[in-house]
């Protein structure tokens, strides 16, 4: 059986249908609902299973809504419940040292980057206190060169301090006073040298000292191993 026009619901036989929104129609009844223009394939738009030109095809406008009592009780009560889930999150991590982040490719790059800056710097500050470097900081705190002219008793007494700036030094390398800090570490750690020590996240680190900005000295409670370690992988207890 032949289906009807979509138009002007005639009979459309095979040889004039136009099979388009969902509809049948005649090669002639194909046409645009406002000027009437004769449509085809290629240049109808449908509305509402309705064809029409471009020109005349419905544009879709906003409407404004008023600030009716009943809007302006739904915003403000949405902005309270904005508030209360902020307090919530805010006390679910208060007391918290860091946030856990997503590991994502580009927070492994900044993280790896950051471990390649701060094994330079130590490096670089471990090769000048191995050459000497910290002896030349000892100088401005004693006197002028006039003071090392005149008698050599003088001398002699500003000379034997040299040494002490070198003691701390020593002592960085030895077991630290058991009054040092305790610190737990917030970051995995794999020793890059020798002379440091590798942890997990969560051990507890004692005997800690400050040798530096960016390093520290101490022992691993869960190992026993001491040794140099990054300042920023761990948090004082």
């Amino acid at each position: 059986m032949n289906p009807l026009c979509g138009r002007c619901n005639l009979v459309v036989y095979p040889t004039e249908k136009v099979n388009c929104l969902d509809k049948y129609w005649h090669k002639g009844c194909f046409s645009c609902e406002v000027c009437k223009m004769t449509l085809s394939m290629k240049n109808y738009k449908g509305f509402e299973k309705r064809p029409y030109c471009n020109a005349h095809y419905p544009k879709t406008s906003f409407t404004c809504v008023p600030d009716t009592p009943e809007n302006l009780r739904l915003k403000h009560q949405s902005e309270m419940q904005s508030q209360v889930r902020y307090k919530e999150d805010f006390e679910k991590n208060r007391g918290k040292g860091f946030s856990v982040v997503t590991d994502t490719p580009e927070m492994q790059r900044i993280k790896k980057t950051q471990e390649q800056i701060s094994n330079i710097k130590y490096h670089e500050e471990f090769e000048k206190r191995k050459m000497g470097g910290d002896v030349p900081r000892q100088q401005p705190s004693n006197p002028s060169p006039a003071a090392f002219q005149p008698p050599a008793a003088s001398q002699n007494f500003h000379y034997e301090p040299a040494p002490e700036p070198v003691q701390p030094v020593r002592q960085a390398a030895a077991a630290p006073p058991p009054s040092a800090g305790r610190y737990r570490a917030v970051y995995d750690y794999a020793a890059a040298d020798e002379d440091e020590v590798s942890f997990v996240d969560g051990d507890v680190i004692v005997d800690v000292q400050q040798i530096d900005e960016g390093w520290m000295y101490g022992r691993v409670e869960r190992t026993g191993q001491q040794g140099m370690l990054p300042a920023n992988y761990v948090e004082a207890i």
